[in-house]
């Protein structure tokens, strides 16, 4: 998830503790190599190959927004498992891991748990209620334009917010690795990726997904090999090291491997929680995935093997990290110095035990996790608008396929040219507050909704419409006067200097994913709808039957 996220929530709460001065250590990193241009240059021509390909099969809607359903249930689990695993799960990570010992682990278990629900409570009623978006299921028995607004608005601003925090994590990548200007490291992250999305549709993201998916593994379990062969395929001993004194020098003492310091107030650590499992739930590019399968039982398994890759990634990540740590010369000040939120730990650790050609692989991978992950972004904010509002809203339905494609592609470049301008007017800026957003947004206004028109047979128009626009402004006006926002981003500080916020939360998932219930079920009870209770029993037979689901 989020590369420049990590990144910035490192530098407001993390210091670095090294024991001393970085010496001076010889890097490739900022200077271009004939490695790292050379991979760079065979992953893009090898994505784009493929996308030539599926803009052939690309003509209809369901294709264009699905694949055609005619993805198998392994291809989505590697799809899923690339949509996930961003650059942020692998530098971000890492370099937390690196630099702050057990704490780092947080986001990695965060970021995993919530696959068990997904698949358990919304990946079958998922694919056999809906068509193309979330929206379709909210909507299903619900009256249609009010509730398709409100959970448009809802996806769309999950899917901005994750995206401006990508599209700056890559400018700064590329720009870290080519020496490229960052404006034009923004620009060529857009071309390509509205390249996959434009002509290819879902079934480029999703091919461009498993390549990723699978670069990415095999670059972290060849890292995880070299650093564990380091420590005699050992972890204890790597831990032991890190603790008393790793081979570069660096000994960091208990604390590495003990938790508190990113989270220190019990409600926060829940809150926290609640957002990173629950809004895995909420975010549209994910759960668009579940469409692309030919049935119910197909996306079950996808989220099967998906939480298999994850799950395996996120075990063998934070061995980089303490392996960064512990091996790269000048350990946790050297990484800090390179970059502050230690991102580049990964690369720099991939060229410490392999070499420049190593890094050039590892840096080509990570600019690969990126684009992936926007490509799919892209298309999940397209469709909100262009299935959701034009097509079911603005025409009623009736839109031709030629019309539905259209819109979608004119929504995608729309899209994509926003995320690029906000991509470059946000350089510099401390961007954690987006991904907490978008997750506590993805929590907050689209998980509750979607939930309750599942399960809960009173759900209304009425509530499910209160439920998304309370858990959405709730969850963006807590962020904005947090002092993550309020007091670092905008600069206010109290009398002793230090940033502060006007709501004193930095993750306010346990308030707002609460308020989103208890509107939804308030308003509910109070605005009863016979035609949904009606149709409710159609849904079930659908939901769990699949009885005529595309």
């Amino acid at each position: 998830m989020h590369l420049a996220a990590l990144s910035q929530l490192l530098l407001a709460q993390v210091a670095a503790p090294a024991a001393a001065a970085a010496p001076q250590v010889e890097t490739t990193i900022g200077k271009p190599t004939f490695a790292s241009i050379g991979f760079f240059f065979l992953i893009v021509a090898v994505t784009l190959v493929i996308t030539y390909f599926a803009a052939k099969k690309t003509k209809t809607s369901s294709e264009f927004y699905a694949a055609g359903r005619s993805v198998s249930a392994l291809q989505n689990g590697f799809a899923l498992a690339g949509d996930y695993m961003s650059a942020a799960s692998f530098l971000g990570i890492s370099g937390m891991v690196a630099l702050k010992g057990y704490d780092g682990m947080i986001y990695a278990t965060g970021w995993l748990v919530g696959w068990p629900a997904l698949m358990f409570l919304v990946a079958e009623p998922l694919r056999n209620l809906g068509k193309f978006t979330f929206a379709d299921v909210v909507a299903f028995r619900l009256q249609q334009k009010p509730v398709r607004i409100a959970a448009a608005i809802g996806g769309i601003l999950t899917v901005l917010f994750y995206t401006i925090a990508q599209m700056v994590g890559s400018g700064a990548l590329i720009q870290l690795m080519f020496g490229l200007k960052y404006e034009v490291a923004e620009m060529i992250v857009g071309v390509v990726m509205l390249a996959y999305v434009l002509f290819g549709g879902m079934l480029a993201t999703t091919w461009v997904q498993i390549i990723k998916a699978v670069l990415l593994l095999i670059g972290v379990t060849i890292l995880t090999i070299l650093v564990l062969a380091k420590f005699g395929f050992n972890p204890g001993n790597l831990y032991a090291a890190v603790v008393n004194g790793a081979p570069n020098g660096m000994k960091y003492g208990q604390t590495a491997l003990e938790p508190g310091g990113l989270v220190s107030s019990p409600v926060e650590a829940v809150s926290l929680g609640l957002a990173l499992m629950f809004g895995l739930l909420g975010l549209p590019h994910i759960l668009m995935r579940f469409y692309t399968v030919p049935d119910a039982k197909a996306a079950r398994k996808s989220v099967l093997y998906a939480t298999g890759l994850i799950g395996y990634f996120y075990i063998i990540i934070p061995i980089v990290g303490f392996g960064a740590a512990a091996l790269i010369p000048g350990g946790r000040g050297f990484i800090s110095s390179i970059d502050k939120g230690g991102n580049m730990a990964a690369p720099l650790l991939g060229e410490q035990m392999a070499g420049a050609g190593f890094l050039g692989f590892i840096a080509a991978v990570a600019f690969a996790t990126i684009l992936a992950v926007v490509a799919g972004l892209t298309l999940a904010g397209a469709s909100a608008y262009s299935h959701d509002i034009y097509v079911s809203v603005i025409k009623k339905g009736k839109a031709t396929e030629e019309e539905q494609v259209k819109a979608a592609k004119i929504a995608t470049v729309v899209f994509g040219v926003f995320a690029v301008g906000l991509g470059i007017l946000f350089k510099g800026q401390n961007v954690a507050f987006m991904v907490g957003l978008a997750f506590a947004i993805a929590a907050s206004a689209n998980f509750p909704a979607l939930l309750m028109s599942i399960i809960w047979k009173k759900f209304t128009t009425k509530g499910a419409v209160a439920s998304i626009i309370v858990g959405a402004l709730t969850s963006v006006i807590m962020i904005l006067l947090s002092p993550t926002v309020w007091g670092e981003v905008l600069h206010h500080l109290d009398a002793a200097g230090k940033p502060y916020g006007i709501i004193p939360v930095k993750n306010p998932a346990i308030y707002s994913m609460t308020a989103a219930f208890v509107v939804g079920i308030l308003v509910s009870l109070f605005s009863e709808e016979k035609s949904a209770q009606a149709a409710f029993e159609d849904e079930k037979i659908r939901t769990y039957l699949g009885v005529g689901a595309e």
